[in-house]
């Protein structure tokens, strides 16, 4: 999933700023009693859509108030959820899910069969216009029905036998394919309650969910409040209410949890330079991520339509800069997989070489960096990403001769202009919906709705779905590394920058919440600590 992480303003509004984020600051309600907990957003969820959401924020919240077919355990396996069991058929290319009959929503009807396969065909619908459209796309027909090319949605592969009984075909045997149930793109949903309050199904008094939390307000750019679940299949929370803060400043943030108005903290609210004097708290933890950084070049224009050129940016980034001024466990990186993944390969990809950056420069047409226009890098408002972009500008100017100009924006703004009219060079971070290369690798094929900087390479796209189809893991990872080689060295479409850790600090007054490798905001399991 996307993860999120502007000059700077008239004086006068830099201090109207501040006397409304020191007012919030002290407004923010002390935690009634022990079943009030309280974290920082960061900022507001784009959608609560789990059809249209493509982030991190919004999957923090909607991973709370829904569960699906399966979930991750402690071994970031598949293990049952709403689907107490399932069995494969025809060699692996089908699967029956077999659903409990226990799982409500919200408003007391069962969740059913049916659920799931309306809320799948929404999302490959053209109409949704789902940038997470292609995740389907091993289903039979999914890809077809999705271009536009099938208008039948009954000859796509899943299909409710009755309600307790959810079939599944797919064009060919795919491993990973149980992971991506675990997603929250593949949440059931309710067709009723979507074609009655169609673009507001997601407010409050609207939205019906099936998880450990209900939405119980939503005021925006502000704060969600979820309520326990009663109803809940597994039982209700031990915690009550939940407080969801949209708090983007993060000298704010850091202050209302050293106050006591804020019981958990993550990246999103930790900015680099008091990542030391937080790590001495007993809460901190810094928790390795299956996620990555990269920037990405708009290839389908000028001047990034050429390869030489995006691969001289490339080599001039000296990616050992990250770790010393970010302070929060990052790992530089030239290739995209990710430490802790199959088909990790930390030697492919352009290590920093300015004397070569300028050669290809030249080659490019551009020596020394004449005829080049100035170059606009773009990124969402954050500390951490204002560090990595002015280090970047520094190294760009210096080696390569070039006039870069730095713009950022508020994250919803910012994930509008990406899907739009992306910038020449554009921040991007990956986290991973399931814990296989499939999933970091498709997010560049030239069907993927998150492959923002439009690079299409149709040798690429085969070979992943050569790994689809492999099942030995020794064969696939080859064809990752020939694949991921074309990714950040032939073509370099991207130049990856570092692999991430997540900073995190719990109140000593919870316990029971477990941040993993997925990046989770899991909350179903916190509870008051032992007095």
């Amino acid at each position: 999933m996307i993860q999120r992480n502007p000059y700077r303003q008239l004086l006068s509004l830099l201090a109207i700023s501040l006397v409304l984020l020191v007012g919030a600051c002290k407004s923010a309600p002390k935690g009634n009693g022990d079943n009030h907990f309280r974290v920082n957003l960061g900022t507001e969820p784009p959608s609560l859509d789990w059809s249209i959401a493509t982030d991190h924020v919004s999957f923090n919240v909607i991973s709370n108030l829904m569960v699906g077919l399966t979930e991750f355990d402690k071994e970031l396996k598949p293990a049952p959820m709403i689907a107490k069991s399932w069995e494969f058929q025809n060699g692996g290319k089908t699967i029956i899910f077999n659903l409990r009959d226990d799982v409500q929503w919200s408003d007391g009807k069962k969740v059913r069969a049916q659920d799931f396969e309306y809320s799948w065909k929404r999302l490959l619908n053209p109409k949704t216009a789902s940038q997470y459209a292609y995740i389907l796309f091993d289903i039979a027909n999914a890809q077809e029905y999705a271009e536009g090319k099938l208008k039948d949605p009954s000859a796509v592969g899943v299909k409710a036998e009755n309600d307790q009984t959810l079939a599944v075909t797919l064009r060919h045997p795919a491993s990973y394919f149980l992971a991506i149930t675990t997603f929250e793109v593949t949440y059931p949903q309710r067709q009723d309650v979507i074609e009655k309050h169609d673009t507001r199904w997601t407010e409050p008094g609207n939205i019906v969910t099936n998880g450990p939390f209900r939405l119980a307000s939503w005021r925006h750019e502000n704060q969600i409040e979820l309520s326990a679940n009663g109803n809940y299949f597994r039982g209700k929370p031990a915690i009550d209410k939940v407080t969801m803060y949209m708090v983007n400043e993060k000298t704010t943030a850091i202050t209302m949890f050293e106050q006591d108005n804020l019981d958990f903290v993550d990246d999103h609210s930790i900015a680099p330079l008091d990542k030391p004097r937080l790590s001495k708290l007993p809460g901190y933890k810094l928790v390795p991520q299956l996620r990555g950084e990269y920037y990405g070049f708009a290839v389908d224009r000028k001047p990034f339509d050429n390869a030489k050129l995006r691969k001289a940016f490339a080599l001039a980034i000296d990616r050992d800069v990250f770790p010393k001024i970010l302070q929060g466990g990052q790992t530089a990186a030239t290739s995209w997989i990710p430490p802790g993944m199959l088909a990790h390969n930390p030697k492919i990809g352009l290590s920093f070489n300015p004397n070569q950056a300028r050669r290809l420069l030249s080659e490019a047409g551009y020596p020394d960096g004449k005829g080049l226009p100035t170059i606009v890098l773009g990124y969402n408002t954050q500390d951490d990403h204002k560090l990595v972009a002015e280090a970047i500008q520094g190294m760009w100017q210096k080696h390569l001769n070039v006039v870069v100009k730095i713009e950022n924006q508020e994250w919803k703004v910012f994930l509008k202009k990406l899907q739009n009219d992306p910038f020449s060079v554009h921040r991007a971070g990956w986290g991973a919906d399931y814990p296989d290369p499939d999933n970091f690798m498709k997010l560049f094929t030239s069907n993927s709705g998150n492959n923002h900087g439009r690079w299409k390479n149709s040798k690429f796209d085969q070979l992943l779905e050569f790994a689809a189809r492999e099942s030995d893991s020794v064969k696939r990872t080859q064809i990752y590394d020939e694949a991921q080689r074309l990714l950040t060295e032939t073509d370099a479409a991207i130049a990856p920058l570092f692999w991430k850790a997540e900073a995190t600090i719990l109140s000593p007054k919870f316990t029971g919440l477990e941040y993993n490798s997925m990046a989770r905001l899991d909350l179903r399991n916190v509870k008051p600590a032992a007095k």
